[in-house]
C-alpha cells in the first residue's frame, strides 16, 4: 500500500485525538465564565491559579464577552481588580465591540472607569458603531462619568460612525447638558490623528 493511500485512514484518527483536547479547552472556558457569572470565587480562583493558565481572556462563543465584561456589567469592583491582576485585557472587546469601560459607562459606574483607567484601558476605543465611552457618558448626562472618562484620556472630539458626531457635539446639542458641556469646553482640544491617504503613483 502506498504512503498516499494510507493518508485518508489517518485523518479520522488525528481528528479523534484532537477533538477531546479542543472540547476539554472549550469546557474549561465555559466553566470559567459560568463561575464568573455566578460569582463563585472559589471556582474562579482555582481555575486562575493553575500554572500557565491563559483562560482569563477567554470569550463566550456567542456573545464574545469575557470575564471582564461580565464583572463590568455587574459593577463588581473587587472581581474587576482581581481579573486585571491576573492578566485580564482591559481593552478586550465583545461581539459588539464593547469594552469593559463602555459597559461600566452604561452601568453608570465611574469607580470601575477609574479602575480600568489605572490598568491602562484605552478610553477612546469605540464599539461597532464608533460610539466611545465619553459619547455614551454625555448621552447619559452623567457629569461624574464624563469627568472620569476625560481624566482617563477620553477624547471629546473623536466622532462616532453613525452620525459623525463627537462627545463635544452631542453636549452642544443637548440643552440639559450645560454642566457637561462646560466641562468638555474647558478640556483642551486634542489634535486629530493623521490618517494615511492613498498613495499617489
Amino acid at each position: 500500500m502506498s504512503h498516499r493511500s494510507t493518508l485518508p485512514w489517518l485523518l479520522p484518527l488525528v481528528a479523534a485525538v484532537a477533538t477531546p483536547a479542543a472540547a476539554q479547552q472549550q469546557s474549561q472556558s465555559y466553566k470559567f465564565l459560568e463561575a464568573v457569572r455566578k460569582a463563585d470565587g472559589n471556582a474562579v480562583i482555582a481555575i486562575l491559579d493553575q500554572p500557565g493558565q491563559t483562560i482569563v481572556n477567554t470569550r463566550d462563543i456567542g456573545s464574545g464577552e469575557g470575564a471582564i465584561h461580565i464583572v463590568a456589567k455587574r459593577g463588581d469592583a473587587t472581581y474587576l481588580r482581581y481579573l486585571l491582576a491576573k492578566g485580564a485585557d482591559p481593552n478586550l472587546r465583545d461581539r459588539n465591540g464593547n469594552t469593559a469601560m463602555m459597559l461600566a459607562t452604561e452601568a453608570g459606574n465611574s469607580e470601575l472607569v477609574g479602575i480600568l483607567a489605572a490598568a491602562n484601558a484605552n478610553a477612546n476605543l469605540g464599539n461597532a458603531g464608533g460610539e466611545t465611552p465619553l459619547i455614551r457618558a454625555v448621552e447619559r448626562r452623567d457629569l461624574a462619568l464624563t469627568r472620569a472618562i476625560l481624566a482617563a484620556g477620553g477624547n471629546p472630539d473623536q466622532t462616532d460612525n453613525v452620525a459623525g458626531l463627537s462627545a463635544r457635539d452631542y453636549a452642544r446639542r443637548d440643552s440639559r447638558a450645560t454642566a457637561i458641556l462646560k466641562l468638555i469646553e474647558d478640556t483642551p482640544r486634542k489634535a486629530p490623528r493623521a490618517v494615511a491617504g492613498p498613495k499617489l503613483r
